[in-house]
This record gives structure tokens, sequence and C-alpha cells, in this order.
């Protein structure tokens, strides 16, 4: 993985997890310095997470870590549910076409190579994960030819955690972070034989489901602390 794609990831779990606080002050030297890079990755890195929403631009200098609540993060993964369900309901009813077809299928046999007997990802097959699974959503979004979706989910994009891009790892809990994005993989693959069979409803479905995966950890710890 590229040492911009480690730095990204890093400051996107910093920012999530609350170590970086909403409110803050954050810019480059001192947080080039803190992670041990060159300002160039935090550079990158900062202006990807300006776009995921997670910082926003000081009119000065620098940008702001953006406040984030449980119910922002929850509203703008519904949204980003309804809208990606849209588009696959959309693209059932029209019937996938080869070219789409061959690039939903090269997605999930290159993404099933990653699970093959292992129990955690290393940095290169969590950035070929990463790789796919944009590609595998935005071939669905883009299939549906609705520019008032692609321009909605473009805004909703904006905010924290609702972009495909937006991928987090801990690796702090690398077999749960590993089952995670399997269980995403084989929800991916339900979505991909619903669109084949042009299952509009259950590719609809299944899609909104989809997107909550990304606070599947989150959920299940919330359903263990209430138990207990």
């Amino acid at each position: 993985m590229s040492s911009g794609q480690q730095v990204l990831i890093k400051l996107r779990k910093m920012i999530i997890a609350g170590e970086l606080e909403g409110g803050s002050r954050i810019a480059e030297i001192p947080t080039a310095e803190m992670l041990g890079v060159s300002r160039q990755p935090i550079r990158m890195a900062f202006r990807l997470l300006e776009q995921e929403g997670l910082l926003i631009k000081n009119p000065t200098r620098g940008y702001i870590v953006r406040e984030i609540s449980d119910q922002l993060v929850h509203d703008a993964l519904e949204v980003r549910g309804v809208l990606e369900g849209l588009a696959a309901k959309t693209i059932a009813e029209q019937g996938l076409t080869e070219e789409q077809k061959n690039i939903l299928y090269e997605c999930i046999e290159q993404t099933e190579k990653l699970f093959d007997g292992k129990n955690e990802f290393d940095d290169e097959e969590l950035e070929k994960y990463h790789h796919y699974n944009v590609i595998f959503h935005d071939t669905i979004i883009q299939g549906a030819k609705n520019v008032a979706l692609m321009q909605a989910l473009a805004k909703n994009n904006q905010l924290p955690m609702a972009s495909a891009q937006a991928i987090t790892y801990d690796q702090t809990r690398a077999l749960s972070e590993y089952r995670r994005l399997h269980y995403a993989h084989l929800q991916h693959c339900s979505i991909y034989d619903a669109l084949m069979n042009r299952q509009a409803g259950r590719a609809e479905t299944l899609m909104r489901e989809h997107s909550s995966v990304v606070i599947l950890g989150e959920t299940l710890r919330h359903i263990l602390t209430d138990k207990t």
C-alpha cells in the first residue's frame, strides 16, 4: 500500500475514534511529524478527508476536524443506501450490459481471491479490496444513467463515512474487521446475482442493507453491550 493510502486510513481512523478531537485545528507540518512522514502524503490525505466530510477547510489556513456524531453517520449511510438501492433497482430493470457483467464479475472474482485461507488483510490486500469495492459501486451507480441520482450521491458522499471510498480497517481488531469485509463481499455476490437475474426489488433491498456494513462492528458492540 502506498504511503499516501496508509496515512489516509490512519487519519480517518483517528478522526472517527475521536483521537483527533472535533473542532480542533489540524495542519500539515505537525501532522507529518506526528506520523513520521513527509508533508506530501499528509497534503493528499487532507484533501481526500475534506471530500469525505471529515475535515473542513479553514478560511485562513489548514483544516478543522469535523465534529462527528453517530446520528450523522447513520443518516448519511441511510441516504447512501436509498440512493444506491435506487441505482441497483434501475440497472436491474434495464438489464446489465455485457461490459457491466464482466466488470462486476471481475470485481467479485478478484476480491474472492483475497479471502483464500486467511484471517486478516495486509496493506496490499486492503488496497486491492478497496480498489475493487469502488469499481463495483461505481459500475452500478453510473449504470443507472440517472444524473440527479449521481449528483445527490456525490453531495451525500461529502458527509462522514458516506462514500464507498471511505474504507476503514482497524488493525487492533484485525479478525473482526476481516470478517466484516468478507460479509460485505458476500453481499456484493448477492447483489450481483440479483442484477444478473433482473430481480429489481431484491437488488434494491440488498443494496440498501449493504450500506450499513460500514458500521457493522459498532452495531455488534452495541448489541453485546446492551445484552450484558
